[in-house]
């Protein structure tokens, strides 16, 4: 199942495209969802991942995952309107269901950094806060409604586990309070703003394209999400809240991005290869392509002249490599850190419709050293 390759470490599990993964604390497990209503867990064992669990609660194709490291739960949400929290107890994954009062499809879920509470997106042009209600032990929700005109596409909470921003397909990137009082302490003012009731809506940025993913910096002060129109865009609180940058690439459009230090982003997407971003002086730059093209994959016809050219000399036509040059052979789904500190993330992972996983070391990195 495993296979080392020039420069990364990279795994097909077998089981189809990947739409997202999650790890837990201390990267021995991963779960996979691979486009369809199960989970699975692989377990590190003897140099290579066996499978050890298959969560098969939803109805429906997975749409979400995230796995809590302090309180080693997994939340999941699907197309059939659920989401579960997952506990592991003797030995078992037993799901409860939450209340988060979908008509439409939920299309991605992630934990809060203290882990007391989730937020569900959906295709109802919602947001389902959920937290555990003590009294009638079950989880619950509160919902952010306005002024989401479309489907949620993607969710991030800020390192103070109060706001939440929200990407959605009406070409928007929220911020937002999600102050619940059953769960939280009274917030404190910070850059994105002073008073925080729950549903307040603190800034708001416009870009060309549904936005695919969102991502607050390790302190919270900064801002980086990815849309549809192959652009990278950048807030920075602590210069001016409402003011976005838009930095518009030559890439196809990315559909993850994820913070590696306070001042450098990682995205992919339909590229199939990861690209690295610096904030240089308050302006988003582009540095490079993590993906480092080995020689065995490039091609033996060096273009379509010469192609044509073989044809009319042998009177035969040549077999072409349709593979890519890249490690990836299809769009990258996900983007997690797995190595380092919050702040400096030394390894990170990559998921794709190709059903790879793959272990990125940016300390030892041929573009990078």
């Amino acid at each position: 199942m495993s296979s080392s390759g020039v420069p990364v470490l990279h795994w097909n599990f077998g089981i189809g495209p990947i739409t997202c993964h999650a790890w837990n604390k201390d990267r021995t497990q991963i779960a996979v969802s691979a486009s369809s209503n199960e989970i699975h867990i692989f377990e590190w064992r003897n140099g290579d991942w066996q499978s050890i669990h298959v969560l098969s609660e939803h109805d429906l194709p997975v749409t979400g995952l995230d796995w809590g490291t302090k309180t080693n739960r997994i939340v999941s949400c699907s197309q059939d309107k659920n989401a579960f929290v997952w506990t592991f107890d003797k030995n078992v994954w037993k799901p409860e269901l939450v209340l988060v009062r979908f008509n439409r499809a939920a299309t991605y879920v992630k934990w809060s950094p203290s882990e007391n509470k989730f937020a569900v997106g959906s295709g109802a042009k919602l947001v389902s806060v959920c937290y555990y209600e003590q009294e009638n032990h079950w989880w619950v929700s509160k919902q952010i409604k306005k002024p989401i005109r479309s489907t949620v596409t993607c969710l991030d909470w800020h390192p103070n586990n109060v706001l939440l921003a929200v990407g959605s397909c009406d070409f928007k990137c929220r911020v937002f309070s999600a102050y619940v009082k059953e769960v939280d302490e009274k917030p404190s003012p910070n850059p994105w703003g002073q008073k925080m009731p729950f549903g307040q809506l603190m800034s708001e940025y416009s870009v060309g394209g549904w936005v695919h993913r969102v991502a607050f910096s390790p302190s919270g002060c900064r801002l980086a999400f990815v849309s549809h129109d192959s652009s990278v865009s950048f807030v920075d609180s602590t210069v001016d809240s409402q003011k976005v940058q838009n930095l518009r690439t030559i890439h196809l459009p990315f559909t993850t991005v994820e913070w590696i230090t306070e001042n450098s982003v990682v995205t992919a997407g339909h590229d199939c290869s990861p690209v690295l971003f610096v904030v240089s002086q308050d302006v988003l730059k582009e540095v490079c392509k993590l993906d480092v093209p080995s020689a065995a994959k490039s091609s033996s016809v060096n273009s379509a002249l010469q192609l044509f050219k073989n044809i009319d000399r042998n009177n035969a036509a040549e077999k072409v490599n349709v593979a890519l040059k890249t490690l990836h052979q299809n769009r990258i789904t996900q983007i997690l850190p797995h190595s380092g500190t919050v702040g400096n993330v030394v390894k990170f992972t990559t998921c794709g419709t190709d059903g790879i996983v793959a272990l990125w070391d940016l300390k030892n990195h041929p573009s990078l050293v």
